[in-house]
């Protein structure tokens, strides 16, 4: 039995992951800024942190005594971003990571999986994005370049590290749960023109795949966590509107996304033609490789 410690794990992606690895005998430790969560009274091997990441302190002791470290820990960035929103964008995942990393000892054996995202690209166009594009230049690219420096840190400690670029997960809850609002009341459709592309990963791929870097012990370096089969944000508005049987006439403006969301707006626009290449070349087989077998599969449970 290891130990896993998951920052983050109250949220959305943490509590799936946590129960994943208690499911397969493993002790889990989470910590977050929650005061308690359900799974202490449910599970008897897996403990609660409440602990504020950004800051150094004795939720450290659980990096030390851990066999496997998932850092999910980052502000929600959906959510308008004035100045100082932005810096708890940054703070929230750098800090929290130099702090893990801090807290790792030389030489131990350990693997961390930290997590950033396709936002570090930046604005590609009809580019195919595979792990080894350069980032781009806005604000959410140079939040993932400075997150994933500080999660490769590790490596001079001789931990194992894998960083996991997240495209959209779509899931029970998260980002579809706010898309399919709009949709049941009959006001779904495409953002802008919708001709950008659209990075996703259904949930049940990012735990198995998640859970196959972890088997392979050998396994690290960059994954874009994404479907291999991308589309443009039309063609999955148009899916999903057919999933829930639903039109998908009504699109959002450019200028009025941007106008209401700002600079969130603007990166909501952005195309980003990812693929997991790597993820594939290891060996990885995915479970829902195109966007309409993901979404019956979410939209049915």
């Amino acid at each position: 039995m290891e130990k896993v410690l998951i920052t983050g794990a109250s949220g959305f992606i943490g509590k799936r992951l946590a129960r994943l690895f208690l499911s397969k005998g493993h002790s889990v430790v989470g910590i977050g800024t929650s005061s308690n969560h359900p799974f202490s009274k449910e599970f008897k091997n897996f403990e609660w942190v409440s602990s504020d990441t950004t800051i150094k302190g004795n939720w450290q002791t659980h990096v030390t005594a851990s066999d496997i470290i998932i850092n999910l820990t980052g502000k929600n960035i959906f959510h308008y971003w004035t100045k100082k929103y932005k810096k708890s964008i940054y703070d929230s995942r750098i800090l929290t990571t130099k702090h893990i990393v801090d807290a790792i000892e030389d030489g131990k054996t350990q693997k961390l999986l930290t997590t950033s995202a396709i936002g570090i690209y930046g604005d590609c166009k009809e580019d195919v994005l595979t792990e080894e594009k350069l980032p781009g230049n806005d604000f959410l690219a140079k939040v993932c370049k400075d997150w994933e420096s500080e999660g490769l840190k590790a490596r001079g400690k001789g931990v194992k590290v894998a960083v996991m670029r997240f495209g959209v997960v779509l899931g029970s809850g998260g980002a579809l749960s706010l898309m399919t609002r709009a949709f049941k009341i009959f006001i779904g459709g495409p953002l802008g023109n919708g001709q950008h592309w659209f990075p996703w990963i259904h949930i049940a791929d990012l735990e198995k795949a998640l859970e196959f870097i972890v088997e392979n012990q050998s396994l690290e370096g960059i994954f874009n966590f994404t479907g291999p089969e991308p589309l443009r944000q039309k063609e999955f508005a148009k899916v999903l509107g057919h999933t829930l049987n639903r039109p998908a006439i009504m699109p959002a403006p450019s200028f009025m996304i941007k106008a209401i969301m700002g600079e969130l707006g603007t990166s909501l626009l952005q195309s980003q033609k990812a693929i997991p290449k790597n993820l594939t070349d290891s060996g990885y087989r995915f479970s829902f490789s195109d966007v309409e077998s993901a979404l019956k599969d979410i939209l049915s449970q």
